[in-house]
């Protein structure tokens, strides 16, 4: 007994078992394409028209009828069929109903298998251009914090051990430059992801003459895929998407560990904003930092979906395999996770506005008295006193040597190098004179580093100026 619900049911006998049209179809969660799916389908009619392959008449009903469909999804009015399988089909039973033989004609010269990658390409597209926006937010928001905080001194660590004096300005930098990068794979990816499958059919072209050439340009594709094989089964572009995404997720994930040690009491470095946090369901005291950590959490989740997708693809001899409906559901999740992300950090990391005097929205509070007195603890500017002595002739493993003894008579007498007399300094070394003092402050450290990628607080302003022309 044929399946006369399905449009493949010819060739069967019997149907699709209940349990096995669950397991197969995509419907619930591939209906995202819709739009997109609509969008190639006008694109294909429009060529299928100027090519003569179907008449001017279809043309013209196939565009009213998916006009209607359209509006019909957008207002949530549209019936998803499970029995359909997916957002193709149920697309194109809808539009036969309306317009009878012309949406039974709209499928000539494509197959499922050139429509899906299409779409999916259509909307990742769509995604790509919200991702670049929504890094570029979130760097306007580094770079305004960064500004605010170009002069204030705080430790920088290497192995979380305090190690010489940076800027809070400086030390946003780093992530405006690390997300620099994310969206220059970003943009690497949808350039090379702009290519139309449409035409490939179901693996090997189609009889039809065709104008592939105009579709993608209907489109805006850069050009088509000139390989039907490989328009259809390679998933390399979602892959590729997942990747930046997953590095992208990989520096915010590093930058959620930072909020979260610094907004603990042991550092207090920062106050964040009580609407990123909750409370304890037990302990009244307590103000977690709940936006870092999911952010931290959510960097395994989009690591997860890179490797399934990489998993997915590793075996598939080509061409088109059902393997590759397993891409979506990763692939929109990633996206999801993503585009909030970015959205929320845009918000967090956004400087103080002031009304009235009073300080509101701020994303969270910086204690910079608690960013310099960390500062001046662990021998932050030992370094600086060794070059110090460098400077004076000093072989600098000899200058490392006597350092490291004057830091070890500071550790015994619970003080910093500032705080060693003169004699005692000269003790270490005879190179050391007055001046020495102008290089054992945090100041003085930090205005040393005056070139290009140092801390020094001109330096940080300098290289703001340049991130907001790229940016403009």
């Amino acid at each position: 007994m044929q399946d006369k619900s399905k449009a493949w049911s010819g060739r069967f006998n019997e149907p699709v078992a209940e349990l096995v049209k669950r397991y197969t179809a995509s419907v619930e969660f591939d209906q995202r394409l819709a739009e997109f799916d609509i969008q190639g389908s006008l694109a294909h009619a429009t060529m299928l028209g100027e090519q003569g392959i179907i008449s001017a008449a279809d043309v013209e009903a196939i565009r009213k009828g998916l006009a209607e469909i359209l509006e019909e999804i957008r207002a949530g009015k549209f019936e998803w069929l499970l029995d359909l399988e997916d957002v193709h089909l149920n697309i194109e039973k809808r539009l036969t109903d309306k317009v009878g033989d012309a949406g039974k004609r709209l499928h000539t010269g494509r197959s499922r298998n050139d429509q899906v990658a299409t779409d999916v390409r259509l909307w990742l597209r769509s995604v790509i251009d919200a991702v670049l926006a929504g890094i570029r937010n979130l760097q306007l928001s580094l770079l305004d914090l960064a500004e605010l905080h170009a002069d204030t001194v705080m430790p920088g660590f290497t192995h979380l051990q305090v190690a010489q004096p940076v800027t809070f300005g400086h030390h946003l930098l780093a992530y405006y430059e690390m997300l620099k990068r994310d969206a220059g794979r970003f943009e690497d990816c949808r350039a090379r992801m702009n290519y139309l499958p449409l035409g490939a059919a179901a693996l090997a072209g189609t009889s039809y003459p065709i104008d592939r050439k105009g579709v993608a340009h209907l489109l805006g594709f850069s050009g088509v895929c000139e390989n039907s094989l490989d328009a259809v089964s390679d998933r390399d572009f979602a892959i590729e998407f997942t990747s930046a995404a997953a590095l992208l997720m990989t520096h915010l994930s590093r930058f959620s560990e930072e909020l979260i040690l610094w907004s603990s009491p042991r550092f207090g470095f920062i106050d964040i904003a009580d609407r990123f946090c909750t409370g304890s369901s037990i302990m009244p005291q307590k103000k977690n930092p709940d936006v870092p950590e999911l952010v931290r959490g959510k960097t395994g989740r989009v690591n997860g979906h890179l490797m399934a997708l990489l998993t997915l693809m590793k075996s598939q001899p080509l061409a088109y395999n059902k393997d590759n409906q397993e891409d979506k559901e990763g692939l929109f999740d990633t996206a999801d996770t993503l585009l909030v992300t970015l959205e929320i950090y845009a918000d967090l990391l956004r400087p103080p506005v002031i009304e009235n005097d009073v300080v509101i929205k701020a994303g969270f509070k910086v204690n910079k008295e608690a960013m310099r007195l960390a500062a001046a603890e662990g021998f932050a500017t030992a370094t600086d006193l060794a070059d110090y002595l460098v400077k004076k002739g000093l072989p600098f493993r000899d200058a490392h040597e006597a350092v490291a003894l004057a830091v070890r008579s500071a550790v015994d007498r619970g003080c910093d190098l500032v705080d060693l007399s003169l004699t005692e300094l000269q003790a270490f070394s005879p190179l050391v004179g007055e001046d020495v003092f102008d290089v054992l402050t945090l100041e003085g450290s930090l205005a040393s580093r005056n070139h290009i990628g140092g801390t020094a607080p001109e330096q940080v302003r300098q290289a703001i100026a340049r991130a907001r022309q790229h940016l403009a």
